[in-house]
């Protein structure tokens, strides 16, 4: 095991260090729930920036969930891993089965979290987005096309950790990357880098957005 982490807050704290050069910039860090949101929190806190989510579901592949083949956004941007759906063999019926339910699942998260601090305008804006970790990317690269489309004027993407892959895909995609470490473990995963690890809930994002709202 590789743990690299304390958990997702001293993630948080050691990453803010690789972007100090944003400190007081105006710029604003978009959080991919739920895993981002603590390290977002904690950098915003470092750097004095703005913090908000942005939503993005991943596509889970019907036999084997964990894994995915694409990502979506509540807007409808989509990302599809070809290399993955040509092996899985699936129908267009059911790949738009699993793009519909996740996108209404992007949907209602982003109205919940919403309550808790409204959308952010990004036009015009230098927007950091931030996960706790990128296994294939795709997830990070719906972020991006989303930013984009919203008239972001640059995008960058931090993480704790990527895997090689994941970063090679998103370093073609963004304007900048920053990440603490780019593994060439396989199979990678997320969890393996932190010493404390668990799954956050919706409560914990919405507590985490209201204070950013109050602040």
């Amino acid at each position: 095991m590789n743990t690299i982490f304390e958990d997702r807050i001293d993630a948080g704290r050691r990453l803010a260090k690789k972007l100090t050069n944003y400190n007081n910039s105006g710029a604003i860090i978009l959080a991919i729930p739920r895993g981002g949101v603590p390290v977002a929190s904690m950098i915003a806190k470092q750097l004095n920036l703005e913090w908000n989510v942005t939503v993005v579901r991943k596509l889970p592949i019907p036999s084997n969930p964990e894994a995915g083949f694409g990502a979506v956004t509540p807007d409808g941007s989509v990302i599809l891993n070809d290399a993955i759906l040509h092996g899985l063999r699936l129908t267009k019926a059911q790949i738009d089965r699993v793009i519909e339910e996740q996108k209404q699942e992007a949907i209602r998260r982003a109205e919940l979290y919403a309550s808790g601090k409204p959308p952010s305008d990004l036009a015009g804006r230098v927007v950091i987005i931030l996960d706790d970790g990128l296994a294939s990317g795709y997830t990070m690269l719906a972020a991006i096309k989303s930013a984009r489309s919203k008239m972001a004027s640059k995008v960058i993407v931090a993480s704790p950790v990527a895997s090689r892959s994941a970063a090679a895909i998103i370093e073609q995609a963004a304007d900048e990357c920053v990440f603490e470490i780019v593994s060439s473990s396989v199979p990678f995963a997320v969890a393996d880098f932190y010493l404390q690890w668990r799954d956050l809930t919706d409560d914990d994002v919405l507590a985490l957005l209201k204070a950013e709202d109050r602040r």
